[in-house]
């Protein structure tokens, strides 16, 4: 889907692959990548997606919620799952499960997502939830 007006563009620069590591253009972001599932002192490829896919939905959460009532406490919180997996012999990620944690969502919600990223699916999404 082509998007309407770009509102941010980030830009990382990794060397090494999934063993390697990535940095930010602006500097703010310094990680050591590691395989997930083997021993190593870095974080993995997928860990950072299911962050930032998180964090992502709990700002648009926070958005629709701002404009109704109840008002999302400070301390609510989001627990992702990113499969990694293989379809047809091609490696594939996917987002499986966004958990909405805290009491305004009753404690526990779960939302089956889509197979492949979306941009700002989440505001659908947390328009439905809140």
């Amino acid at each position: 889907m082509p998007l309407d007006k770009v509102l941010y563009t980030a830009k990382t620069h990794t060397t090494g692959g999934r063993d390697g590591a990535s940095q930010s253009d602006d500097g703010r972001l310094a990680v050591k990548l590691s395989l997930p599932g083997i021993p190593g002192s870095g974080t993995n490829p997928e860990q950072l997606f299911a962050a930032g896919w998180s964090a992502c939905f709990l700002s648009s959460i926070r958005l629709v919620a701002g404009k109704r009532r109840p008002r999302l406490p400070p301390d609510a919180a989001i627990d992702a799952e990113v499969d990694l997996g293989t379809t047809d012999g091609a490696c594939i990620l996917a987002e499986r499960t966004l958990i909405p944690r805290g009491p305004v969502f009753g404690g526990q919600v779960s939302l089956n997502a889509c197979a492949t990223p979306r941009a700002c699916a989440a505001d659908h999404q947390a328009k439905e939830l809140i």
